[in-house]
């Protein structure tokens, strides 16, 4: 108890320490940067803004109020992570749930991480740290994925090294991003999961894309049976040739004549060489003895 006594003395000290125009601390070389930097510091909630870096751009209302239950009874355990913008402001890198939830529950001050960084690399650490930390959706990812390429200017295989992943598990989730805008609605809404995803991205059309993910939804399809039926769009099967197969004049005419003579429906197969077979079928035992005796009658 009295560690933790100790320790929220000393974030309230650094909190005093930031709000003191003559030692505002501007970089890692400033006086008593050592002292912030990285360490924890009850910071008030309204000199943090919202990071436009943050890759997660939906939350679920009902996690968040458990989550600021949660803080009303144990505090926040985990302290937010922010970087120094100006002279007590600050802007949130990572821990927004956390943030947004003590905002909820009317909290006035919030324990933080501060870093001070430039734009780029605080917009690597936002990324990197909530794509490790937070429960992103796999079409958040996949957009974390892309701007980190993009705006960090690092190669897929630089990517995976960064947020500790394999170069295919970064391929997959970038892929993603190439389905119909709909289906990516569809997945973030959680209709449908990362695995149905990448079934539908092995086609290439938007309109067969959407025709399928219908079919998905309106029959509660599994991964593997889209992955069935995405197969079955891309090859489909060769239509079945249901036209009889043409038999010689003479075994046509005959199989009319054995139909008549022993009153049943009599099967003849025959190739165009004469070559064959004659099929009588019976009923039971008593329509045997009736088709046997017609046969024998005509000797």
């Amino acid at each position: 108890m009295a560690k933790a006594t100790k320790k929220q003395a000393l974030g309230r000290g650094l909190s005093a320490l930031l709000k003191d125009p003559a030692n505002d601390i501007k970089s890692v070389e400033d006086k008593n940067a050592d002292q912030v930097v990285g360490n924890i510091v009850e910071l008030e909630l309204d000199a943090i803004e919202v990071n436009p870096f943050q890759p997660r751009t939906s939350f679920n209302e009902e996690t968040l109020r458990e989550l600021a239950s949660s803080i009303r009874e144990l505090g926040v355990i985990q302290p937010i992570t922010v970087r120094k913008l100006a002279f007590n402001k600050y802007q949130l890198v990572s821990g927004e749930r956390r943030f947004r939830a003590s905002k909820l529950i009317g909290l006035k001050t919030i324990p933080s991480y501060i870093r001070i960084a430039n734009d780029q690399e605080s917009l690597e650490m936002a990324l990197v740290e909530n794509i490790q930390r937070q429960d992103l959706d796999p079409i958040e990812i996949a957009l974390s994925y892309q701007r980190l390429i993009e705006e960090i200017q690092v190669t897929q295989e630089e990517l995976s090294d960064r947020v500790g992943k394999n170069r295919s598990t970064v391929t997959n989730y970038l892929r993603l991003l190439k389905l119909d805008p709909i289906i990516q609605t569809g997945m973030r809404d959680g209709f449908i999961s990362m695995g149905h995803g990448r079934a539908l991205i092995n086609v290439d059309d938007s309109t067969t894309q959407l025709d399928i993910y219908e079919k998905v939804l309106g029959n509660s399809l599994s991964v593997r049976e889209t992955e069935a039926l995405v197969r079955k769009y891309r090859n489909p099967e060769a239509p079945k040739n249901t036209s009889k197969p043409s038999i010689p004049h003479f075994a046509n005419k005959g199989s009319r004549e054995l139909s008549d003579l022993l009153h049943t429906k009599i099967t003849v197969k025959a190739s165009k060489a004469g070559k064959g077979q004659i099929t009588v079928p019976f009923k039971d035992e008593a329509d045997f003895q009736r088709i046997l005796n017609l046969i024998k009658s005509e000797k």
